[in-house]
């Protein structure tokens, strides 16, 4: 592989339990990657879920929003629930799919794109009057998906099975190490991550990240970094290979 990214720091902001694989890519590229979990993850206990597993059991449709939604949602209805045999799956984005799909749900649609606008584009997502969709994905989100396909006449639940936090961290050592020049990128994948990671490094650490160069997973994610601040955003393709892809040809091309 090439090694662009020799002599580079990355930090990495994923939850700590998802940070590894995009750190072994970083430093197959040659580079070296500073964890720093700026989210943390927690599943919904079982018992708060019984309402929406049993709307799930009677759905005609049911959409993962993210490869979180994939692993705690089908943790959830494997523990307490089942997804009925004729159920349509929808997955928001390639990832999503491959998590469903590692979780034994072969059949699952994914729109070209990696967002809800996407998803809503689909043509089996068009006609749904009167049919019960269940949204899986974590506690909040963008209204969007389920507005809409209310408006198109679906009974839409949700079955919201993990919280996302601000991690409880101590900043110092990644604020000292960056202050002698040691990080060159930031990673995020979410625009939650981003406004943890600035609390969580404080007026001290807002002029490093301003001045970093940030990749983002998505446009959407890339737009809130803009109004943030950040003097210099990339966007990226979505997942790990495409934050490596967008930092090996950024720094490709910069001295």
């Amino acid at each position: 592989m090439t090694q662009a990214l020799a002599g580079r720091t990355v930090l990495v902001t994923r939850p700590a339990s998802q940070a590894a694989a995009l750190a072994q890519a970083i430093r197959a590229a040659g580079g070296a990657a500073f964890e720093f979990p700026a989210l943390e993850i927690e599943a919904v206990p079982l018992d708060e879920l019984s309402v929406p597993l049993a709307r799930l059991a009677e759905a005609d449709i049911a959409i993962f929003i993210s490869p979180n939604a994939a692993q705690f949602g089908m943790d959830a209805i494997r523990a307490g629930g089942s997804l009925p045999d004729a159920v349509r799956v929808f997955a928001v984005g390639p990832g999503t799919a491959r998590a469903l799909q590692a979780r034994g749900i072969v059949d699952v649609i994914t729109p070209d794109g990696q967002d809800s606008e996407a998803l809503l584009a689909l043509p089996q997502l068009q006609d749904v009057a009167g049919k019960q969709v269940v949204i899986v994905r974590g506690v909040g989100g963008r209204a969007l998906l389920a507005d809409t396909l209310a408006a198109r006449g679906a009974q839409v639940d949700f079955m919201e099975c993990y919280r996302r936090l601000q991690p409880q961290a101590d900043a110092a050592p990644l604020l000292a190490r960056w202050r002698v020049g040691g990080i060159d990128a930031v990673t995020v994948t979410s625009a939650e991550t981003l406004h943890n990671l600035a609390a969580l490094l404080g007026e001290a650490g807002r002029p490093l990240l301003a001045s970093t160069p940030l990749f983002a997973s998505h446009e959407k994610i890339a737009e809130a970094a803009r109004r943030f601040g950040i003097a210099r955003v990339i966007a990226t393709p979505a997942g790990d290979d495409g934050l490596v892809d967008g930092l090996v040809n950024w720094f490709r091309n910069t001295p």
